[in-house]
């Protein structure tokens, strides 16, 4: 089936569509992006909060972020924890990053045999950075302390999170490689929280993850260049002033972006209730600016690459 990238303003503006395979499918040949949560901090928009996994021939290779209600997308996508190679949080707002600890609980019924490295932002006085994240939820006094295994030399855990915590460095770094596959972060700005923007290569595809910013960060468009994919957040309308718009990126931004940066297609997620129900307006905005495919996600949509 196609995911069709417009609706009532595409009687007045050409249309363009992408493939949305089926849950079960995803990803079985070649390499393709699930969206595991499309929606935001509210419950109210009856999705799941944001997560994406990355496939290759079957296998869940990466997965970005675990908002509210991703574990269970996660299990509905069929992925495993034990096929992993990495898991990267673009910042630690609840709404990126709830579900983690239901991922490595339901971890210990899987057969993995290797470390997990999992990547994520340095702190401040108003967040945790990663490696602080990760010892209040699994340290020895943390909230999930009985799953403490998978931190500790020597527990019987059959694997052990390698925590990675990362600079807020304004160049694009290369922080994991592995065969065919390497991710690749830099800073951008989400008002003063600290946030990464990610990009994933593998098997000569690529695909980048904005999160939750506002569009700066001097190494983005660097980031997103000439991407196979773009995973754009679109939490607030045109409109957005203030503090929405010092947090996250208006149409008219995400579509200059996509478009200097050279994107084959955009995909919106994070679709919050300020932003649903706007769809024309906003695909109107970034067209005007970008003449790529744009598809608004659901949960569990998948887009081959």
């Amino acid at each position: 089936m196609h995911k069709v990238s417009c609706s009532l303003i595409g009687l007045m503006l050409s249309c363009v569509a992408l493939p949305a395979m089926a849950t079960q499918a995803c990803g079985l040949h070649g390499t393709a992006v699930q969206i595991l949560g499309s929606g935001g901090p509210e419950l109210q928009d009856k999705r799941a909060s944001s997560s994406y996994l990355v496939w290759q021939d079957g296998r869940a290779r990466v997965l970005v972020d675990s908002g509210g209600g991703s574990a269970l997308r996660f299990g509905q996508s069929g992925a495993q924890i034990s096929q992993l190679d990495a898991v990267v949080f673009t910042h630690l707002h609840a709404d990126h990053s709830a579900d983690f600890p239901a991922l490595i609980k339901s971890s210990w019924f899987e057969e993995r045999k290797r470390p997990l490295p999992v990547f994520g932002p340095m702190g401040n006085n108003l967040m945790p950075s990663i490696t602080e994240f990760i010892s209040v939820l699994f340290g020895e006094r943390g909230a999930y302390r009985y799953l403490n295994d998978v931190l500790m030399p020597g527990g019987q855990e059959n694997y052990k999170l390698q925590v990675h915590e990362l600079a807020a460095d304004s160049a694009v770094t290369v922080v994991f490689r592995s065969g065919d596959l390497a991710i690749s972060t830099t800073r951008v700005v989400h008002g003063p929280i600290p946030s990464l923007a990610w990009r994933v290569d593998v098997a000569g595809k690529s695909v980048a993850f904005s999160g939750d910013t506002n569009g700066n960060g001097e190494g983005f468009s660097e980031l997103l260049a000439d991407v196979d994919l773009f995973v754009a957040h679109n939490a607030v309308p045109e409109s957005a002033a203030g503090v929405e718009r010092r947090l996250h990126m208006p149409p008219s931004v995400i579509g200059k972006l996509a478009q200097e940066a050279r994107v084959r297609s955009l995909v919106l997620s994070h679709r919050m209730l300020r932003t649903l129900g706007k769809e024309d307006a906003t695909y109107a905005e970034i067209r005007k600016r970008y003449a790529g495919p744009i598809v608004f996600s659901e949960d569990l949509d998948c887009f081959p690459l």
